[in-house]
């Protein structure tokens, strides 16, 4: 049986920044109110499932059982039709650097990739984002969102994070970088997970 978020407090179970202000935005018109893992000195735990859901679950759980809060997770990334889905859960993996995420890098480390195969244009992905929100006793409600859309190269706009520059969604001609941050949120994959979780926990 689904459950509904009834307090006004939240945790958010991840350390992006980007994340964090998307999410944020998301859910002040109910009321609740957001903070970080990093608020409570929490690291992130190690992600070892091999999906999305596996992998918000593990936060989830992690931070509503540390905090004594309910906690939500977003576990996303992009996927690329050529590259048989990668980099999908691993997006963030593929940033790494010894200083730290480099999304610049990830991105021309795809790009790079697609034209070692010589991919077809339109170069097709797919962001995908489960939400996991979770409850200190266990339970959890889980949704997931899909946007597809195609790569382009070079990068184009300074907004949003991640994969962001390369990414136009189907029907437009900006990508989600160069979107304004409300039109984004009106279509993204998150925005289309969040709408599930509204419907379900919060509406």
């Amino acid at each position: 049986m689904t459950r509904r978020l009834t307090g006004d407090r939240l945790v958010i179970a991840s350390h992006n920044a980007g994340k964090l202000r998307e999410i944020a935005a998301l859910v002040a018109p109910f009321g609740v109110t957001c903070r970080s893992v990093g608020d409570f000195g929490l690291d992130e735990p190690a992600e070892t499932e091999t999906t999305f859901a596996g992998n918000a679950r593990i936060k989830a759980h992690f931070a509503a059982r540390e905090t004594g809060l309910p906690a939500l997770s977003d576990d996303s990334g992009i996927c690329v039709e050529a590259l048989d889905g990668a980099p999908g859960v691993y997006t963030a993996d593929w940033a790494e650097t010894p200083e730290g995420r480099d999304f610049e890098m990830a991105m021309k480390k795809t790009w790079d990739l697609l034209e070692e195969k010589q991919a077809p244009e339109p170069r097709r992905a797919w962001f995908n984002c489960t939400l996991c929100l979770a409850w200190p006793d266990g339970h959890d409600e889980v949704f997931e969102g899909q946007v597809q859309g195609r790569l382009t190269w070079p990068m184009r706009g300074d907004r949003g994070f991640g994969y962001d520059p390369i990414f136009i969604p189907d029907g437009h001609e900006l990508t989600f970088g160069e979107m304004e941050p409300t039109k984004k949120h009106q279509i993204s994959h998150r925005a289309i997970a969040f709408r599930k979780l509204v419907e379900t926990c919060l509406a």
